[in-house]
């Protein structure tokens, strides 16, 4: 089975249609964020809008994999953000359920499209050449956008129940960054290597 679902993930097709979803995602993504873009001080527009900077890096890598290339410090990005802000994602929808604010079928379009992101991040793991340098590139920029989020207050737009837990939120965020960074570091370790072709 799981030879079966490898050799899926690396046909043309499949990576073609997964190219054009997260492509669309992508766009959809900056143009959610598009209110608070446009409240956002000019010199913090880079580390606002979070998923659809990830999925716009898995988007590059796959369009790199379409033309036989790869680019490891594109693909260390997009593995360590999929996680990251996928999980982030599903985790805030469930968390302002549980605080009062009911899921809507937008909350429930954003639970399965981020938690499909990180899965991405998963199951390409084994096609992915990164390095630790590459590993350590991402580890500066991803706590430093934690920084950014949480000291000037430049976080991705929480529902109103959440807004009392920022505090949490933002220790939780720190962790699941770690926890993303060690997840790639150790998969990319210890997966066996997958050529594409």
């Amino acid at each position: 089975m799981g030879e079966f679902i490898l050799y899926i993930l690396r046909q043309r097709i499949f990576l073609l249609v997964l190219f054009i979803v997260n492509f669309l995602g992508t766009i959809y993504g900056y143009y959610w964020y598009e209110n608070q873009l446009m409240a956002t001080p000019p010199q913090f527009l880079l580390f606002v809008p979070d998923s659809p900077t990830a999925s716009l890096f898995i988007t590059i890598a796959i369009g790199f994999f379409l033309f036989g290339k790869r680019w490891p410090f594109i693909e260390a990005f997009a593995a360590v953000t999929l996680i990251k802000y996928g999980l982030w994602a599903v985790a805030m929808n469930l968390g302002a359920q549980a605080t009062g604010t009911p899921l809507s079928l937008v909350s429930w379009m954003l639970i399965l499209s981020h938690a499909g992101m990180a899965l991405q991040a998963f199951l390409y793991m084994p096609y992915f050449r990164i390095k630790p340098i590459h590993l350590v590139l991402v580890a500066i920029w991803t706590l430093f956008n934690d920084f950014i989020d949480y000291y000037f207050d430049m976080h991705p737009w929480v529902a109103r129940s959440l807004e009392p837990f920022m505090t949490e939120i933002a220790v939780f965020t720190v962790s699941l960054s770690i926890f993303s960074l060690l997840s790639v570091y150790l998969l990319n370790k210890y997966l066996p290597k997958v050529d594409l072709r």
